[in-house]
């Protein structure tokens, strides 16, 4: 029997208590023998959560992705997305003559605004991106020829 001493509101107490059998223990309070029964635990239940399942990547109403694969470009130079992100505007248009440090893309990435600068002289041959689209790192964005 471990024995043990409680003091409770001023009161000590010398307090016995014995083995557990069919969930009833021997208690000795100060001398004083009681058998106390305890509650039968309740078995706890466990739910397994289902594996959440990937999401499929977006797309548009007709069915293309959303996201823009890197695309090999023919003549011209390509100015490509330095790092992942929204396309949020294109300033410039098809035929306009930029300068190398002239925006033609403004991307959203980590909730920062980065302007892509043409990186070098020459007139836009094609835009191959829309406003809203995500692109991949190394994306073609705008050719230059």
């Amino acid at each position: 029997m471990k024995e043990y001493k409680y003091k409770i509101n001023g009161n000590t107490y010398k307090v016995g208590i014995g083995d557990l059998n069919d969930n009833v223990v021997e208690v000795e309070v100060n001398g004083v023998p009681y058998k106390v029964e305890m509650d039968k635990a309740k078995a706890a239940t466990v739910k397994v959560a289902a594996a959440p399942k990937a999401a499929a990547a977006p797309r548009t109403s007709g069915g293309e992705k959303v996201i823009a694969k890197p695309a090999a470009t023919g003549t011209g130079a390509a100015v490509k997305a330095p790092l992942p992100g929204v396309v949020l505007s294109i300033p410039v248009k098809v035929g306009d003559a930029v300068k190398a440090a002239d925006t033609v893309v403004v991307l959203e990435a980590m909730k920062m605004e980065n302007a892509i600068h043409a990186g070098k002289d020459g007139r836009v041959a094609s835009i191959n991106v829309n406003a809203g689209d995500s692109v991949l790192e190394g994306a073609v964005l705008i050719t230059l020829e």
